[in-house]
């Protein structure tokens, strides 16, 4: 059966890192404002044993311990807006390096902001959910913050992503922009749920209305 998703729901996956993972150094609170002043200063991405053990004891505690064996808490470097990302396929979190300017408070908000995202995905097994749905939600108060926001206001750059490529449903109209495209079968998620109970339907297979700015 093909699979589809929606795609104003569902982000793509974090790329691969390329490369040994190496340890990411401490930074000294005395250096936090020649690091704001220069990003270019940060580490290179790298895997953090010290956070992935502090991962693995909220993993336990909200008894997810079968994701322990598989959890890996990577800084990357190459993460600019977001404060962090989580990778379900590979039991993977990202966290941007420039959270060490905003002390542990916020890296710890982070990392479990990220962690509910493994959480309720593992929760719902091969169900699909919303990424800040009621199940994500759900997480964020096991896993102690119960009032977390889905976005960040913390001060990092942003980039704007032209969206050359613009689907539509056939079915309901709504409007799916993408940066790039879409490379296999994709429905409409809200159409498939109304229409379908879910399943995937080739009658709500998103098309391409417009093309702009592209070879």
């Amino acid at each position: 059966m093909l699979r589809f998703e929606q795609l104003d729901l569902f982000r793509s996956i974090v790329r691969k890192i390329v490369g040994e993972a190496v340890s990411f150094p401490s930074v000294d609170p005395m250096n936090l404002g020649k690091l704001a002043a220069s990003p270019t200063s940060w580490p290179c991405s790298g895997r953090d044993p010290d956070l992935e053990s502090q991962a693995r004891d909220m993993l336990q505690a909200v008894g997810m311990s079968k994701l322990i064996p598989l959890l890996r808490v990577e800084w990357n470097s190459r993460l600019r807006s977001s404060a962090g990302r989580a990778v379900f396929p590979r039991t993977l979190v990202c966290l941007n390096p420039r959270l060490q300017a905003h002390g542990d408070a916020e890296i710890d908000r982070t990392l479990r902001h990220e962690l509910a995202h493994l959480v309720a995905h593992a929760r719902a097994g091969r169900r699909r959910i919303a990424p800040h749905g009621p199940e994500w939600r759900q997480a964020c108060r096991d896993l102690g913050i119960a009032d977390e926001q889905r976005c960040h206001t913390l001060p990092f750059p942003t980039q704007a992503r032209v969206r050359h490529y613009l689907y539509k449903c056939p079915r309901c109209e709504t409007d799916f922009p993408r940066v790039r495209r879409i490379r296999r079968a994709v429905a409409c998620l809200a159409c498939c749920r109304r229409h379908n109970r879910g399943r995937y339907d080739q009658k709500y297979q998103l098309q391409l209305v417009r093309q702009k700015g592209c070879g």
